[in-house]
């Protein structure tokens, strides 16, 4: 292992993965919408989860990083210092295991030659694609995998999202058959087949539809697409607790789809959006399909009766007559990928080998949604031949790319390839796109000169790639030794200039001249986070400043409709705030930036107002069904999670647990707890109005086992320091629920006054303590102390106390909670009222952080 210097930048992670071999690709390493990292190799999936923002079970996490050597002649190598010896990352690891499932015998359905998998031979994952977060019926992602047999399976976390088991959930590749097939043929063609065989995977983004609240919480607005040996493109849609339902097929080609890659949804109009897939062939040709969906509201009618609009989305398929590029090479695609630029359309980046293609619409007009004062430099397609970085013996341009970032402040993308080299083009979406090699004539407009470092370079990048390499290996490497980087990722690619600088790969050494067998129980990989440059023509203070400039828009901009959960969002600040000496610097801005916003601290007035004064909900006099349970669960789940305020002030809450916990003195601390309790009492008011509201429209369905809920919800409103008018409600509610009240003598509730003193209605609250039978009354809704010192944590959704062993943790605050009543456990008698159960089954996120729950039990 190399003596590291001062001079090199820091190492964060290299975590040695054992495991057989990976294959190059931009799907091998990729992050998911939840925030987790998804490393694919020939069997498994592994899945791993950095531990900064998670306050749950952090001791279990792994560590490592290179330590430096000691030399005996020099003392100064002791590497004390923090350059050398940075603040490591921990990880939550799991894993898919892919080994285990069923290949589809394709010889059933068909005997012809066209139609055999020789994939079947040895059955290996070839690629994964993930939707966005909050798809699975527990909330998380979904993980759709595509095995050398070219069938297609989906995943999802089990009890425990960071350490347990994931579970396969549907077999997509019968449901594909069932919709390819003819109905009219006995037994499936060769055609149907091969339609069936699935070739390439990619799962969209969730769709923006410009309202608010945003009813994609609820309301699944992405696409799985299949692309298909012959040529065909098919999208399904999935379904919790189902199998994935079909919603369209297209076909675009007659010969085999080999990558697919989705740009972004584009607002067209409210309700209406738009994206384009683009898909290569294996003759070389790339061509785009337009998908069009619009929301259509269901009527009256049709549902029975509506809290909030229901909708039904609508998907229009388009084949684009203009080809992005013609056969003509016989170049077969190798990558591709859409680059998001801020401000104008996405480019489109594919390679073949030893070139890079860069295509951009030639529409002149940008969407709607991106329309921008600066004009589109080019457009069109632009082909940028590779050039070589001789890190070592076996460096080529030829070799496939295992990773594509873009880097929006300096305009600069960075493309990574199997042989560990970086390539760096500079004007990528605002100039004109050009090769950065070496330092001199790196910029040329003052643009680059205000945002390009001299050290963002091939020549540059490349050679601190391989440092790294050469400082994590524990033997000694030289040129004939080769980095095999099978993927590449930006680390905190989130955060703007101040912290563009971290990158994660996967690399597995190996020696092209050794011509010796090596089993696949002694391959192993290593996942690297290091930094690649540093920023030397800017100070820390500037660093800092601009850090706090990204959390500002950041926070101001946050949308519920991204299908993108906090810790993912919040990674790139949660990392470069977890060093306690920068976080001590930054304490008052900090501070500043995450408090309550108000009117005077706001620029935009809808983050300073209450939202939830805008909820209307309408009174319901139907008879209760599951219909009505179902709506008034999706109505609650819209309000309770689509809003984009209350999401920004949820994620301002974590940052601040998040500075409480990582404060030097009790001082900070202190000031860490006062912005923390003003963001807490703001979205307990915001949620519980919510709730209020929604109560008030099912006045007439309630039950007598669901008035203890519903008396705890009025007791809150109650409670010293809620807003007058959120009192009032409370009260509304009371009087509105008496009849009911008088028909139930055991009720909660006391039917003499609308104005009843809080204190009498909490000593009618009272439970039996768990442990000794004792009354707790409920003076605290977050904890239940007896008169014996017995102290019991509440659920902090229905402030019941938490007496069963079938509760749900938040890996963000660690808040409990009750298992929903759909996971078969049972709830205490108080609890089993139907409103409580559904807004249990509502709930899949934490109220208080919008992180997800694990579960031990």
């Amino acid at each position: 292992m190399s003596k590291p210097s001062r001079d090199d930048p820091p190492i964060y992670t290299a975590l040695v993965v054992p495991t057989v071999t990976s294959h190059p690709s931009l799907k091998t390493l990729q992050w998911s919408a939840d925030g987790q990292v998804c490393f694919v190799t020939k069997n498994s999936a592994f899945i791993l989860t950095p531990d900064h923002g998670i306050n749950f079970d952090n001791a279990s996490t792994i560590k490592s990083v290179p330590l430096p050597t000691k030399d005996k002649d020099d003392s100064s190598s002791l590497s004390s210092s923090p350059v050398n010896i940075p603040l490591p990352l921990g990880w939550f690891k799991t894993m898919i295991q892919h080994d285990k499932s069923t290949p589809v015998r394709w010889p059933d359905h068909s005997q012809a030659w066209g139609a055999t998998s020789l994939g079947s031979l040895d059955v290996s994952l070839v690629s994964i694609t993930i939707s966005p977060s909050g798809v699975n019926i527990n909330g998380g992602c979904v993980y759709a995998t595509l095995s050398s047999n070219m069938d297609v399976n989906l995943w999802a976390a089990g009890k425990n999202y960071l350490k347990g088991e994931w579970v396969k959930i549907s077999d997509v590749t019968p449901c594909l058959l069932n919709y390819v097939a003819s109905s009219d043929d006995v037994k499936m063609t060769t055609a149907s087949v091969l339609r069936a065989q699935t070739t390439c995977i990619e799962w969209t983004p969730q769709a923006d539809f410009g309202l608010s609240p945003s009813p994609t919480t609820h309301l699944d607005a992405s696409l799985l697409v299949l692309g298909s040996r012959a040529g065909v493109v098919t999208f399904l849609r999935h379904k919790k607790g189902a199998d994935p339902a079909p919603v369209g097929l297209l076909s675009v080609a007659d010969r085999w789809i080999t990558h697919l890659a989705f740009s972004r949804w584009e607002l067209v109009r409210p309700g209406e959006c738009e994206g384009y897939l683009a898909f290569s062939v294996s003759d070389g040709s790339v061509g785009l399909v337009k998908v069009k969906q619009t929301l259509r509201e269901e009527s009256n009618e049709a549902l029975g009766f509506a809290f909030t609009p229901g909708y039904e989305v609508e998907v229009e398929l388009e084949h684009c007559p203009s080809v992005v590029s013609s056969p003509e090479s016989r170049a077969a695609v190798t990558a591709m990928r859409w680059v998001l630029i801020p401000g104008r359309s996405a480019i489109l980046v594919y390679a073949t080998p030893g070139l890079i293609h860069l295509y951009s619409s030639p529409s002149p007009s940008p969407p709607p949604s991106r329309i921008t004062a600066s004009p589109i430099p080019w457009s069109g397609l632009l082909t940028l031949p590779l050039q070589i970085q001789k890190i070592s013996v076996d460096c080529s341009p030829l070799h496939p790319v295992s990773g594509l970032t873009y880097l929006p402040k300096c305009d600069k993308l960075l493309v990574t390839l199997l042989d560990g080299s970086f390539h760096v083009v500079r004007g990528f979406a605002w100039g004109v796109p050009a090769w950065v090699n070496s330092g001199s004539g790196a910029s040329d407009s003052e643009t680059e000169r205000d945002h390009v470092r001299i050290n963002i370079t091939s020549q540059a990048l490349s050679g601190v790639s391989r440092g790294v390499f050469v400082r994590s290996e524990k033997e000694s490497v030289d040129r004939g030794d080769m980095v095999r980087v099978n993927g590449a990722v930006g680390y905190d690619s989130d955060a703007g200039a101040s912290a563009r600088k971290c990158f994660m790969w996967v690399y597995e050494s190996s020696r092209p001249s050794d011509f010796s067998y090596k089993h696949d129980a002694k391959h192993s990989s290593t996942l690297i986070v290091a930094q690649l440059w540093n920023e030397s023509e800017q100070t820390e203070m500037e660093e800092d400043e601009l850090l706090l400039q990204d959390l500002t828009g950041f926070l101001r901009t946050v949308k519920t409709s991204s299908g993108l959960s906090p810790l993912h969002l919040l990674r790139p600040f949660l990392f470069h705030l977890r060093n306690p000496g920068r976080l001590e610097k930054l304490h008052a801005g900090l501070l500043e930036v995450i408090q309550v916003p108000t009117p005077a601290t706001s620029t935009t007035q809808a983050v300073s107002l209450d939202h939830s004064t805008k909820i209307s909900v309408p009174m319901c006099d139907k008879e209760i069904d599951t219909g009505i349970r179902k709506r008034w669960r999706e109505s609650l789940a819209t309000h309770l999670f689509g809003w984009d305020e209350l999401l920004s002030l949820r994620m301002r809450l974590s940052l601040a647990d998040f500075a409480w916990k990582l404060a030097t003195n009790e001082q900070r601390q202190a000031e860490c707890g006062v912005v923390a309790q003003g963001l807490l009492n703001t979205i307990s008011h915001r949620v519980l109005r919510t709730i209020l509201r929604h109560l008030v429209a099912v006045v007439k369905l309630l039950a007598p086992n669901d008035i203890p809920f519903v008396s705890r919800v009025i007791v809150q409103s109650l409670l010293p320091g809620c807003p007058p008018d959120l009192a009032e409600e409370g009260k509304q509610l009371s009087k509105l629920i008496q009849p009911l009240v008088r028909s139930e003598p055991t009720s909660a509730v006391s039917g003499a006054s609308v104005a009843v003193p809080s204190d009498e209605l909490v000593n009618k609250l009272n439970e039996a303590c768990p442990a000794c039978g004792v009354e707790v009354p409920l003076h605290d809704i977050t904890t239940a102390v007896c008169a014996n010192k017995h102290s019991w944590a509440r659920c902090s959704v229905t402030t019941f106390i938490l007496s069963t062993p079938w509760v749900r943790t938040c890996v963000g605050c660690s808040r409990k909670a009750f298992l929903a009543p759909s996971s078969g456990k049972g709830l205490p008698p108080l609890a089993q009222g139907w409103v409580a159960e559904e807004l249990l089954e509502a709930v899949n996120r934490c109220l208080f952080c919008n992180n997800g729950f694990v579960s031990i039990l």
